[in-house]
């Protein structure tokens, strides 16, 4: 599918609304992303049917050129191919005319997608982590969304329904006037709109492009440097070294006395077993849809506490300066996986690219992941070899400087930005990483230490057992993570 580019001075920028259907129309809703979910097994069925089948004609010694062809997973392919068997097979035969066409479309533009990412990562040309072979959508735990890009597709205009191809006029759960509007004086074109079940509630969310100017920020010539943690959310230091602090409001430990309750509730129901194909209670279904509205409010709280913050950041400064956490890394730390995933680090992150981007043409600065911003001196600039993640005041050894390390690291990167930002600091290259250079007494390995008995060994000419051997190099995201708060 052909990427949309919008027009110059345009954006593309989702509105999102929560929906109110009747029974009637959440019925409608289930059924089209049931059919996005049947299309994209199909599609995974169809195209790795062609690969069982040539690698069983090859054990049987039948010539390369002989094999069994390689089926397409195109978009265009898979929508050809689908048109001609949804009429005989017997998965889609007597129901699949009930749903629009948007919704195979949607599971067969999923699945081409995920074959591509496949073939991508297997020759390289992807990065992140390796993807394996798509599988199939199970019924029990597949999303259920659908998304549409043709037909009737209008936010009415009495503000308060949406109309989306073959489901009809639905009501939404909010005004839908931040749309309405624009797309009453002429400023924003509907492009697409996807529908999604998430949280206990439905969503639609329309895809637009929108005509949006420039605003200036409050303080163009100042540089503000966030420093994220655990104990404390964002500690924000400016370059005319005013400090801020920002609390961490710890949504998930408030509710967690909660949640114990309502998860000793469900425990004490009779529940669904897969194994004996035993089916839940009406008491179990209510205790889990009461632990999960509890879940779904702490989301909520987290995301809008976490857009107020962004928002504020980015309409102030000209220049904002974060640090390129490796968050998958640091919730590898038992200690601290449920805090950090609790605060958001890589939410944040996501949210400061694109309001910087679309919104102020804010310059956002990324220092370098082995930046040691909370061991170098403010001051000075001399860089400490170790820092401890109990010892949360910095002293500096050099200019004798005492300050809180948390706010020693927010100074450092406030002064990072002089690196990087041209100008009035308004404008420039987006989301720019600042490398620097390995700062004296901060590398990205740890000092390996060799042990008494291993020295001795050594000496004595013997060989080191592999129990002995102490590993070199150790997860530095980590280490850092714990070190740096």
């Amino acid at each position: 599918m052909k990427k949309f580019q919008p027009q110059p001075g345009f954006v593309v920028q989702a509105f999102r609304f929560a929906l109110d259907p009747n029974a009637a129309r959440e019925h409608a809703l289930r059924s089209h992303c049931g059919a996005a979910r049947a299309a994209y097994n199909w599609a995974v069925g169809w195209v790795e049917a062609s690969w069982w089948q040539r690698r069983a004609e090859e054990t049987y010694g039948i010539l390369e050129e002989s094999l069994t062809e390689w089926r397409p997973w195109s978009l265009p392919s898979l929508r050809k191919a689908f048109n001609e068997a949804k009429h005989t097979d017997p998965r889609f035969a007597g129901w699949w005319e009930e749903n629009s066409k948007e919704a195979y479309s949607t599971g067969l533009a999923n699945a081409s997608a995920a074959f591509d990412n496949y073939a991508k990562s297997k020759s390289g040309k992807r990065k992140g982590a390796r993807m394996g072979v798509p599988r199939f959508k199970s019924k029990r735990k597949a999303r259920l969304s659908c998304r549409f890009t043709t037909g009737t597709i209008r936010v009415d205009t009495d503000g308060r329904h949406v109309t989306l191809p073959r489901l009809g006029t639905i009501r939404t759960h909010e005004p839908t006037v931040k749309l309405l509007g624009r797309v009453q004086a002429g400023t924003a074109r509907i492009l697409s709109a996807t529908v999604r079940h998430e949280r206990g509630c439905w969503f639609v969310s329309f895809q637009a492009e929108v005509k949006r100017d420039i605003v200036r920020v409050a303080r163009p010539d100042v540089a503000v440097g966030i420093d994220l943690g655990v104990k404390t959310l964002a500690v924000m230091a400016d370059s005319t070294g005013e400090i801020r602090t920002v609390p961490n409001p710890g949504h998930y430990d408030a509710a967690r006395a909660q949640l114990r309750r309502a998860s000793r509730t469900v425990s004490r129901r009779q529940g669904p077993d897969r194994r004996t194909g035993q089916k839940p209670s009406r008491r179990w279904e209510k205790a889990n849809a009461a632990r999960n509205r509890v879940h779904h409010r702490v989301a909520n709280l987290r995301e809008d506490a976490l857009h107020k913050l962004t928002t504020a950041v980015v309409a102030e400064y000209g220049t904002v300066v974060v640090e390129d956490l490796n968050v998958a890394g640091m919730l590898r730390n038992r200690r601290l996986a449920r805090r950090i995933a609790d605060a958001g680090f890589g939410e944040i992150r996501r949210q400061l690219t694109y309001k910087t981007r679309q919104r102020h043409a804010t310059r956002l600065v990324a220092a370098n992941r082995w930046y040691p911003s909370s061991k170098t001196c403010s001051g000075c600039g001399t860089v400490k070899a170790k820092l401890p993640l109990h010892v949360r005041t910095y002293e500096c050894d050099a200019c004798h400087l005492v300050i809180d390390r948390d706010d020693n690291a927010a100074l450092n990167l406030a002064a990072l930005a002089a690196a990087a930002v041209t100008g009035t600091g308004v404008t420039g290259d987006q989301d720019t990483t600042v490398v620097v250079s390995k700062p004296r007494g901060a590398d990205r390995k740890t000092r390996a230490t060799r042990p008494r008995r291993q020295a001795e060994a050594g000496r004595a000419g013997g060989a080191t057992l592999p129990h002995q051997r102490q590993t070199e190099t150790r997860d530095r995201t980590q280490a850092e993570a714990l070190t740096l708060r």
